[in-house]
């Protein structure tokens, strides 16, 4: 977990540090979109993305599938994620009001 918000932070970085526009959905939230469900399991929204999708074969390792749950998720909140919820609570205004935390 601590090494995936690593990475997480790494691409939120790069993205703010190069004008990239990127968005964040929680894990509920994407279940929520794919399933109806925000406590679905990872075979329960595999099993909804074959569905939808129309794919026959689910892949041995469920990540391939955790990540068209998210760009399916993107789709139907129409780009709008955790990100750009509210002006005060996001990344870039984070970094605006604490100018001294911004390395690099």
């Amino acid at each position: 977990m601590l090494k995936l918000g690593r990475a997480q932070g790494v691409a939120i970085a790069a993205s703010l540090s190069h004008n990239v526009p990127f968005e964040e959905y929680s894990p509920r939230r994407i279940k929520q979109a794919i399933t109806g469900n925000g406590n679905a399991s990872k075979e329960q929204v595999a099993a909804m993305l074959q569905k939808l999708l129309n794919f026959d074969d689910l892949p041995k390792y469920l990540d391939a599938t955790d990540g068209l749950a998210v760009a399916v998720c993107h789709h139907y909140s129409k780009g709008i994620g955790e990100h750009n919820k509210s002006k005060s609570g996001n990344w870039e205004s984070f970094l605006r009001n604490n100018p001294d935390r911004k390395k690099g």
